[in-house]
């Protein structure tokens, strides 16, 4: 599904990306775990065509990143914190981002329905939680029935029943053959979610596999101690 080659990303002098070479499996849920500054974000803004590579080459299927724009209609976005404007109603948002995409039909309104936001549509953003945010974020992300789904953070301030719902959605999606990228620093959720795991480090892929091959490959009795050992150093 995503082909990455020799991907470098540079800032100036700061090199956050060190040669990936990387080949994320169609219809898997692929978790990124790193550290603060291990390139996590940088490598998700790239797949999204937001950021542009210092060298190398991405592929989302035959679509060469930075080259082709079609791929991005395959795309569904979740990020930790969108950015709409404060005074548009729920309503007004969904409708914004429906023309944006030209996408007319065969919407996927589960999680609009299982949230119960057609009460919150009338409302302006500037007037719901934190929580109901990012449900109207899950929602959207979810909405246009798109092959790829990159969620930063999605359970990131949903109450336990809210967060049951959207991780029940993942897998349903992924068990559809969708291919999902999520990040998050919740070590049960991804315990709980991820076929494969990606681990960054400073900048370079350390480890990429299952859970089972993770643990196994460090010599570790769970998640938690097997990535606080590649933290530390550990050969992988």
């Amino acid at each position: 599904m995503i082909n990455i080659n020799r991907l470098v990303k540079n800032y100036g002098r700061f090199e956050v990306l060190k040669n990936i070479d990387l080949s994320i499996e169609k219809g898997k849920i692929n978790y990124i775990v790193g550290p603060n500054g291990s390139g996590k974000s940088t490598l998700i803004k790239i797949i999204l065509g937001l950021v542009k590579p210092t060298g190398g080459e991405v592929f989302i299927g035959e679509h060469k990143i930075n080259s082709d724009s079609d791929y991005r209609s395959k795309i569904g976005y979740m990020p930790q914190a969108a950015s709409f404007p404060e005074n548009l109603k729920v309503r007004e948002v969904i409708e914004m981002v429906k023309d944006l995409r030209n996408h007319k039909s065969d919407f996927d309104l589960d999680l609009t329905e299982k949230f119960r936001l057609e009460r919150e549509m009338r409302k302006k953003l500037c007037d719901l939680s934190g929580g109901t945010r990012q449900k109207v974020n899950a929602a959207i992300a979810f909405m246009f029935n798109p092959e790829l789904l990159i969620l930063d953070e999605p359970t990131a301030g949903l109450d336990p029943v809210s967060s049951s719902i959207l991780k029940d959605k993942i897998i349903k999606e992924r068990n559809a053959g969708k291919t999902i990228i999520l990040t998050s620093h919740i070590l049960s959720e991804l315990e709980e979610l991820a076929d494969n795991v990606i681990f960054l480090l400073e900048g370079r892929i350390y480890f990429y596999g299952t859970l089972s091959k993770l643990i196994l490959t460090t010599e570790q009795k769970n998640l938690e101690r097997a990535i606080a050992s590649i933290m530390n150093g550990a050969p992988v």
